[in-house]
C-alpha cells in the first residue's frame, strides 16, 4: 500500500520530472526498516514515560518540486514519531515527539533519498 501511495503522490511532480520507479521502489527496504524503528522507538516513549519527550513542531526548508514536498510529507506522516502537517512554498511543517532528537537531520536524510529516487537536482537548500 505504502509504495503505491508513494507512486501516485510522486504523479504530481511538475511535467518534465522524470519519475524512477526503480529507485522509488528501492527506498522500500529503507522505510520499512525506519518505520520499524520509529515504532519500537514510540512504543517504548509511552510504556516509559521517564523517556525523554520533547514534542514539537519543526519548519524546514526543502529542496523538493511541489510533488516531491507531499511526498516527503506523506512518508514522514506515515513513519512513527512524525506527521508532516502541511507546506508553504519550500518549507514544509512537521510535528515530531522529541525536538531534542535530531528529527531535523533524519529528516534532511530522507529528503536526500527521495531527491535521488525522483531524479530531482538539489542545492537550493543550504541545510540539506
Amino acid at each position: 500500500m505504502v509504495p503505491l501511495a508513494l507512486v501516485l503522490s510522486l504523479r504530481l511532480l511538475p511535467p518534465g520530472t522524470p519519475l524512477r520507479i526503480v529507485r522509488v521502489l528501492r527506498q522500500l527496504p529503507h522505510f520499512v526498516h525506519q518505520s520499524l524503528v520509529g515504532g519500537i522507538d514510540v512504543a517504548w516513549r509511552a510504556l516509559a514515560p521517564a523517556m525523554p519527550i520533547d514534542p514539537g513542531w519543526i519548519a524546514i526548508r526543502v529542496d523538493l518540486p511541489d510533488g516531491g514536498r507531499v511526498a516527503l510529507g506523506g512518508e514522514l506522516s506515515l513513519m512513527p514519531g512524525t506527521l508532516a502537517a502541511g507546506t508553504s512554498g519550500d518549507m514544509l511543517l512537521v510535528h515530531v515527539l522529541d525536538r531534542n532528537s535530531d528529527a531535523e537531520a533524519a529528516i534532511r536524510e530522507e529528503e536526500r533519498r527521495l531527491r535521488l529516487a525522483i531524479g530531482a537536482s538539489g542545492g537550493k537548500n543550504p541545510g540539506a
